[in-house]
């Protein structure tokens, strides 16, 4: 989603209040400032006890390949052969090198007339195929390799951009993973419905039929309360079944806000038959727990060519594990450009214990 068009207007003193209100971040960076390694050391790379990063990559930033733009990245996927993919909102469809970077190939991809996406979530299924959102309508299709249309998912009526449903355009399927064992897609909108409380968004499933083809199925709904001011850009499974969110917000004249939680939908309630989600006492939402916000990692050296509370920060949309063991997972992280000259396109690797 292109988020400076969503929140250039909020003001800088908003966005001062909206940082010491919302949960957490005093204690993501008390946290951070007692972080050690597994040696027992102070971890310089801390952003948190359980989260630290790495490095950082901008090699591709303001780059083309086969005559397009490398950029406006909004999600990553881990391919079989250890590549990434990577989907572009302006409906393109990246095959990169899993070590480098470097982009191997590009697919267009579009809708069934022809008409270009605003891909958003992408999931490469255990056949290869790639399931991709887009949050134009919203909806969720299966891909080839070479971009062709093999299977459209259905979309609940409420979950429909307005008129057709109750969603806010721009703020609908960005995120989008598949849980352990292959047998649950999960997509999270990213604003909440007109009618539920403002910062209630809804995560939708779908189950695979046991049907050849493997196909899905509309499943059960559940609902996570973002931070004030902020959205869901991305959620990805991990291997117990729970998930990490990320939220985003942006202040024009302060720059991003990005925190990374844990949350777990495993006891939430089923809202697919709640019409308007206003706070209910009998509602159980997803539990969330914050890892970190990002503004407390270490810059590393980062440069910021737009206003920043730290330069390494920028429009954080993707998001995907890369490795597991022992409850610590690599994420790797990619900012969405917006093919805008004081953005940038970077890659973040983390390491996350969970």
């Amino acid at each position: 989603m292109r988020l400076r068009t969503v929140l250039a207007t909020v003001t800088a003193g908003l966005a001062a209040a909206t940082c010491l209100t919302a949960a957490g971040p005093a204690n993501a960076r008390a946290d951070s400032q007692d972080s050690h390694d597994s040696h027992g050391r102070l971890d310089s790379h801390a952003c948190s006890s359980p989260v630290s990063i790495d490095r950082f990559s901008d090699a591709l930033d303001k780059t083309t390949y086969d005559g397009t733009f490398v950029g406006n990245f909004s999600a990553l996927a881990m391919d079989r052969d250890g590549s990434l993919a990577a989907v572009s909102d302006r409906s393109a469809l990246f095959g990169l090198d899993g070590e480098t970077l470097a982009p191997k190939d590009v697919v267009p991809l579009a809708d069934e007339s022809g008409a270009a996406l605003d891909s958003e979530g992408l999931v490469v299924d255990r056949d290869g195929t790639r399931l991709i959102s887009s949050e134009t309508e919203p909806s969720v299709r299966r891909y080839s390799r070479d971009g062709r249309i093999l299977d459209r998912l259905p979309v609940p009526d409420e979950l429909l951009v307005a008129p057709a449903g109750r969603a806010v355009s721009n703020g609908t399927f960005e995120g989008l993973t598949l849980l352990p064992g292959g047998r649950t897609l999960l997509a999270s909108m990213e604003y909440a419905l007109n009618g539920d409380s403002a910062g209630i968004v809804r995560f939708q499933t779908w189950q695979r039929t046991r049907a050849a083809g493997g196909t899905f199925e509309l499943g059960r709904q559940y609902a996570y309360r973002a931070d004030t001011g902020l959205g869901v850009p991305e959620v990805q499974a991990t291997p117990d079944g729970r998930l990490l969110v990320l939220e985003r917000g942006f202040t024009s004249g302060v720059g991003n806000t990005v925190r990374l939680y844990l949350a777990d939908p495993r006891r939430a309630t089923d809202t697919s038959g709640i019409e308007s989600l206003t706070g209910q006492g009998d509602v159980r939402l997803i539990k969330k727990t914050l890892l970190a916000d990002l503004v407390n990692c270490p810059s590393l050296g980062a440069t910021a060519k737009q206003p920043q509370p730290n330069p390494l920060l920028d429009n954080i949309e993707g998001m995907a594990v890369t490795g597991y063991s022992k409850g610590r997972l690599k994420v790797l992280l990619v900012s969405d450009d917006n093919q805008n000259a004081v953005q940038t396109t970077r890659f973040y690797y983390l390491r996350v214990r969970v």
